[in-house]
């Protein structure tokens, strides 16, 4: 596609909507009135850690494309440049109506991606390689139609969101993450760890969905049968763990399994990064919410599981399931904590126990594998979900219930996903240890699905 220009010359679109071209690097005023603007930002965050941090978080909003924040900080760029007797700088290129824009879009601002901004109705992630975007709608990556002019334009992009969230991003520490408040988050990687600059924004885009919302025919996420066979899993206290790929609906599962619990349970949930967001969209919830750290022994996984223990969970939380606090959440899962529940990265339900077994390993202890399994297999991964995507919509592909026999994994189908009918299928029954199990903890759930078939008769 091509386009005329002001003065006629032909452009091609990518270069007219993305702004290729531009001469900021030889335009020395220019250059030094951005970095006295950049250094104003950063030294006004405020007196108080409060006042900090909600500065902070104005700055990300800002950098991700939210209107309000970004209308602020033009205003602010404005009137310093004003202070400071600078208006008289031109705009580096036609792109911007004024200066303070132009500073704005070098300081704080997107580059190109502040026009895929624009729309951000159903974008769930931007992934930027190198000078290529995508962007990912319904849980699908696709080529986007802008495209970065350099490779720096990245790397300005990557040092003003780490500038603004106290990170780094340095020959010595080549990568980075942030987070905003509302669950967003932003990963970096710059040269040397990765072959080119690198930066996946995933936006928080979940908001609260029950069961039966999952049912509905807007989702299809579930059926009526399902949200039954569900709620009664989630009664009878059966240790889950969920499966599938990333934006398969892991996270919006996970919450709906927990909304339907009684606010009065004590909840924990551990997780590397705040995406659950429970306090907030469950403010009544007996919930603690802990957010753990890799690199800081103090507040690492480990350190967080061993506080939650002594906090009188009914249940655990755990966003994914990661080596070193393995070992810890199957003690938990042994100990008491029924009705808990984790993620992990796996291709098949049939493959979580030998999973977490490995994880559990790396700790050096001598344990024997084959035991390991089969107690992860009996009370860690109780009941398996398994998330994915059909039609570009999430989909619940499998319920399974886990059994160890003779020396191997078993998974029992109660619910399976028919590609071909493009329904659910019901192949097998819970057993009969799952069925004492219902009659124990809520008769009238094991009457449902005595009544249903969904039982193994004695």
């Amino acid at each position: 596609m091509v386009r005329r220009g002001a003065q006629g010359e032909e452009t091609s679109s990518a270069a007219a909507e993305g702004g290729l071209g531009t001469k900021e690097e030889d335009n020395p005023a220019f250059r030094r009135c951005v970095e006295e603007i950049r250094t104003y930002l950063v030294a006004s965050r405020g007196r108080t850690e409060e006042e900090r941090r909600q500065y902070s978080e104005s700055l990300n909003r800002a950098v991700l494309g939210f209107e309000e924040e970004r209308s602020r900080f033009v205003a602010i760029i404005g009137d310093q440049l004003a202070k400071r007797r600078l208006n008289h700088i031109a705009p580096p290129n036609h792109r911007y109506a004024t200066l303070a824009e132009a500073v704005f879009a070098e300081v704080i601002g997107m580059n190109v991606l502040e026009l895929l901004l624009r729309d951000r109705e159903g974008l769930e992630e931007i992934q930027v390689v190198g000078r290529d975007i995508y962007e990912v709608r319904g849980g699908r990556a696709a080529p986007s139609p802008y495209k970065f002019q350099h490779v720096k334009d990245v790397e300005r992009i990557q040092q003003n969101l780490v500038l603004f969230n106290n990170e780094v991003i340095n020959p010595r520490k080549r990568w980075a993450e942030v987070s905003l408040m509302d669950g967003s988050r932003v990963t970096l990687t710059g040269f040397g760890f990765t072959a080119e600059p690198t930066m996946t924004i995933r936006f928080y885009t979940m908001r609260y969905f029950g069961l039966h919302t999952l049912c509905h025919p807007d989702y299809g996420t579930m059926n009526d049968t399902i949200k039954t066979i569900v709620q009664a899993i989630l009664r009878a206290c059966f240790n889950m763990i969920v499966i599938g790929p990333t934006n398969s609906g892991k996270t919006n599962l996970i919450k709906a399994l927990i909304a339907e619990l009684p606010d009065h349970e004590r909840i924990v949930t551990i997780e590397t990064r705040f995406e659950l967001m429970l306090k907030r969209d469950f403010p009544n919830k007996n919930v603690i919410e802990y957010e753990v750290s890799d690199d800081d022994p103090h507040h690492s996984g480990n350190q967080a599981f061993k506080l939650a223990l002594r906090q009188s969970p009914k249940r655990i939380c755990h966003a994914e399931i990661r080596d070193d606090d393995a070992n810890i959440y199957v003690r938990a899962c042994t100990r008491g904590h029924e009705g808990s529940v984790t993620s992990v990265h796996v291709n098949e339900l049939e493959d979580a126990p030998d999973a977490i077994a490995d994880m559990c390993m790396l700790d050096g202890r001598g344990m024997n594998p084959a035991r390991l399994a089969k107690r992860i297999t009996e009370y860690v991964t109780q009941i398996g979900f398994e998330m994915g995507i059909v039609d570009g919509r999430r989909k619940l592909l499998r319920i399974g219930e886990y059994a160890y026999d003779d020396g191997e994994v078993k998974v029992r189908d109660i619910v399976r996903y028919d590609y071909a009918a493009r329904t659910w299928r019901y192949p097998q029954p819970f057993s009969r240890k799952a069925a004492a199990r219902f009659m124990k903890h809520d008769p009238d759930a094991h009457r449902t699905l005595a009544s249903m078939g969904l039982l193994e008769r004695c």
